[in-house]
């Protein structure tokens, strides 16, 4: 039997330091939510970085763009898509980690790459970007023939369901078929070969867990993930801000930022 290899490199952290004498200065869009919270300790601890301000919904964003070099947003879509404007109009980097986007609102992050760097993923963890990349190959090498589910779980309060991270995986895999499969959420009536079907739990604090389950005669392979603490959303973040200075305008995702 033919080995199959997993090329798949991570850089470490320290490959997206910043020139110690040149601290980016960071803003972050909904600091006073529970991400943002995190983001604005952990941007005021790290030594490459500056936390020049915070914007609520109620506050002028423009002098805060202005000011920043790179801006952080973990809110909520059309707040995501009203800042993105800004950060085309003021050429400021921007690093989004907002779900729950539609297809016209990322069309808009798309539009406005065109004239700013802007990083959009649907989960910043270094982990859940490793299982996006598994799931891809595993995808591309065991065919459609091998049925696909992916099960996700998370705190009562998330609004989007299927979450953006389960549609995420959804995605990777559907790209490793080479574009074969429709995402199913309505479990009625009988399975068609190619569905990549959704189930959804929501309850208590689960922070997120995601499973991807690919389903043989026999046998079947689970890929998973676990989040335990928000605190790695937000040091993911970090280190795609870091990678993203000085790159030029374009639409990028975690994938680019971990060279997967």
């Amino acid at each position: 039997m033919r080995a199959i290899s997993l090329k798949i490199q991570i850089k470490s952290a320290m490959d997206f330091k910043t020139n110690q004498g040149n601290q980016m200065k960071i803003g972050v869009t909904g600091y006073k939510g529970r991400v943002g919270q995190i983001l604005v300790q952990e941007i005021s601890a790290h030594a490459f970085l500056e936390f020049i301000g915070g914007i609520e919904k109620d506050d002028d964003p423009l002098p805060v763009f202005e000011k920043a070099d790179a801006i952080i947003d973990f809110t909520h879509p059309d707040a995501a898509v009203k800042h993105v404007a800004l950060a085309a109009q003021t050429k400021t980097a921007m690093i989004i980690g907002t779900t729950g986007l539609t297809q016209e609102q990322e069309s808009k992050l798309a539009e406005a790459a065109k004239h700013t760097a802007i990083m959009y993923a649907a989960n910043m963890s270094v982990g859940v970007n490793m299982l996006l990349a598994l799931v891809k190959q595993a995808a591309q090498r065991l065919g459609p023939e091998w049925d696909i589910e992916i099960f996700e779980t998370h705190h009562h309060h998330k609004i989007d369901s299927p979450s953006g991270t389960a549609l995420a995986i959804g995605k990777a895999a559907r790209e490793g078929r080479g574009g074969v499969g429709d995402f199913v959420t309505d479990r009625t009536g009988k399975r068609n070969q190619g569905d990549i079907g959704y189930a959804v739990q929501r309850g208590g604090d689960i922070v997120g867990e995601h499973t991807a389950t690919f389903f043989s005669q026999g046998e079947r392979i689970e890929l998973g993930h676990r989040a335990t603490d928000r605190a790695l959303f937000a040091k993911g973040a970090l280190r795609a801000v870091q990678w993203i200075k000085d790159k030029p305008a374009g639409l990028y995702s975690m994938q680019d930022v971990l060279d997967l």
